[in-house]
């Protein structure tokens, strides 16, 4: 039996960047861009632990929203999970998590929590 579950979301550059984030910090098993039709799709197969069967990703928080945007300096950035977590900030440089940020030294607008 499979230990991961499939889901696809319609594509955007935000959407992938993103998903690379959460495959390179190992909260995703793999993904695959489409880009066959006008919309593009985004293949995401999700994490699971093999034996507890818990997901990887326990929690996904959005933070920003488009009535209410929420933005952080480099050193103002909130410790997600006591440190277990992490952060995904849209920056002039780019998308990336809250501690690539801050080694940067840029903020930006704090778009979710994962841990």
């Amino acid at each position: 039996m499979a230990n991961h579950r499939i889901v696809e979301i319609p594509a955007s550059n935000l959407k992938k960047r993103m998903t690379e984030i959460l495959y390179d910090k190992g909260y995703i098993l793999k993904y695959k861009f489409e880009d066959d039709s006008k919309q593009g799709v985004i293949k995401i197969a999700l994490k699971y632990d093999a034996a507890t069967k818990v997901p990887a990703i326990r929690s996904l928080e959005r933070v920003s929203r488009p009535g209410l945007r929420q933005y952080s300096k480099p050193g103002e950035f909130q410790r997600v999970k006591n440190g277990l977590g992490i952060a995904i900030v849209s920056t002039s440089k780019g998308v990336m998590t809250d501690k690539e940020a801050k080694t940067q030294n840029v903020g930006g607008e704090v778009l979710c929590y994962i841990y």
